[in-house]
């Protein structure tokens, strides 16, 4: 998704998205490429990383299980 930064202030960026239906969207500056300023496209993402919700699901079921020994 395809995303243009409308402003910057105080640690958070405001983006609008490119999509038909634009929808308004706010996350830290932190997450923004460097030298990402007001007016930029930027391309988003979001990715599943099946490996730790695998690591997070064994250290929850880790958990319950001490816990039902007690």
């Amino acid at each position: 998704m395809k995303a243009t930064i409308d402003r910057i202030e105080e640690g958070i960026a405001v983006l609008i998205s490119a999509e038909e239906a634009p929808q308004r969207m706010i996350i830290p500056v932190s997450l923004l490429p460097p030298g990402t300023k007001e007016g930029d496209t930027v391309t988003l993402g979001i990715d599943r990383d099946e490996e730790a919700t695998a690591a997070s699901k064994n250290r929850v079921s880790s958990l319950i299980e001490k816990l039902q020994k007690k």
